[in-house]
């Protein structure tokens, strides 16, 4: 008696033909590729980069003051943001300078300090301290008017303290004196970052390349297991039925091609992001078992809610809605914490635990992502057992 054909065989050729058609149809490019990148670069320019990274600003200053409190302000608070690469400072010689700066664009603000700035403070008269901005360019202005509140701030502190420190009328000029020797005091705390350190956080570029890639392999998994309600519609799933193949590698077969297009695509992603936003994933061999375990888990998943379904159409539509439910819930769209009493539900879903195990990549060794890897890969058991037993029923008879 002859021998049937080849399970691995079938499951490669069926594989092969999925591939091919995702590719001919253009989801495998337009969900794999070219809408993950696109809103991954829209976050990208939108936010800016993380918290260490410069802000792209660039703010001129005038110095007009006669007195210290002017150069204090430049000096002081002004140089150190430049330094600290939080600000791009330029100096400028005028008043007329630093406005001709902003309106051609090589300035985004201008301080503006006035030649009776420390006349004015030091007599408790009013200061004004201008501040120029462009119109196109409103955060910076509003970020140079809070510098310039805080100065104020800081400088009205230190009077009070100064004026308290005397049981009389103080004389002018000791009051002068000990005010400057204050305004020029070390804080006695600073906080300072220490660069050595590992920071358990994704940076900007890293969280939203991870996020808008794993949210999008739902989308790619999706016509994968749809794929069969549309060869069960059009004569060809009886066709493979009626061929002496064992029927469950037909079922085997589909979660395999939409496993090969998901590690794929995060492949290409995790590289593409690498390359062109500077995301940094971590250690190879751990970002490969979260992309394994991670995308193991969404195709096990789509493929159990599409086994509830009774036809492709209500399937993409269901499947449509887990990958917004799972992508807000899971910090895929924006920050866990901004969920608030709602956040203990992200531990449902895998994206939580794919970012959460990038985010433990970050800061530790390999070992961080065991627990992650462990709860995606009984996600993806679970998912696909499920898809096994409800999706088996549409290729009996």
């Amino acid at each position: 008696m002859a021998n049937g054909p080849n399970p691995a065989a079938v499951v490669t050729a069926i594989v092969a033909k999925d591939v091919r058609q995702r590719l001919r149809d253009g989801s495998f490019l337009v969900f794999g590729l070219l809408l993950p990148l696109g809103v991954a670069f829209f976050f990208n320019m939108l936010l800016g980069g993380d918290a260490q990274q410069r802000t792209g600003s660039t703010y001129a200053v005038v110095n007009g003051d006669d007195g210290t409190l002017g150069e204090n302000l430049v000096d002081g608070m002004l140089r150190p943001l430049d330094e600290d690469g939080v600000l791009d400072l330029v100096v400028v010689d005028s008043e007329d300078g630093a406005r001709e700066a902003v309106e051609d664009g090589d300035a985004d603000a201008a301080f503006l300090i006035p030649e009776d700035f420390s006349r004015s403070l030091d007599s408790g008269e009013e200061a004004v301290l201008t501040v120029v901005g462009d119109a196109e360019s409103p955060v910076a202005a509003y970020i140079a008017q809070e510098i310039g509140r805080a100065y104020a701030t800081e400088h009205h502190r230190i009077t009070l303290t100064v004026a308290s420190a005397f049981d009389t009328e103080p004389d002018p000029e000791a009051a002068a004196l000990l005010l400057e020797e204050a305004e020029s005091a070390r804080a006695p705390l600073t906080v300072a970052e220490n660069d050595g350190l590992d920071t358990r956080q994704l940076d900007t570029a890293t969280y939203y390349s991870a996020s808008m890639a794993y949210f999008f392999v739902l989308f790619a998994a999706m016509f994968n297991v749809t794929s069969i309600f549309e060869e069960r519609a059009n004569g060809t799933l009886a066709r493979m039925l009626a061929s002496p193949i064992p029927r469950w590698t037909i079922l085997t077969a589909k979660l395999s091609s939409g496993l090969l297009i998901g590690l794929v695509n995060m492949a290409v992603l995790a590289l593409a992001t690498t390359l062109l936003f500077g995301a940094e994933w971590g250690h190879p061999l751990g970002v490969a078992a979260l992309v394994l375990t991670g995308v193991l888990a969404i195709v096990g998943l789509t493929a159990a809610v599409a086994g509830f379904a009774s036809g492709s159409e209500q399937a993409a539509n269901w499947l449509s809605v887990l990958a917004m439910l799972l992508g807000a819930f899971g910090g895929a769209l924006f920050p866990i914490s901004q969920l608030n009493e709602l956040a203990v539900v992200s531990y449902l879903t895998p994206h939580r635990w794919f970012l959460e195990g990038l985010t433990d990549l970050s800061a530790g060794g390999l070992s961080a992502v065991l627990v992650p890897c462990a709860v995606l890969l009984g996600l993806g058991l679970v998912g696909t057992a499920v898809a096994l037993l409800r999706m088996g029923r549409m290729v009996k008879s």
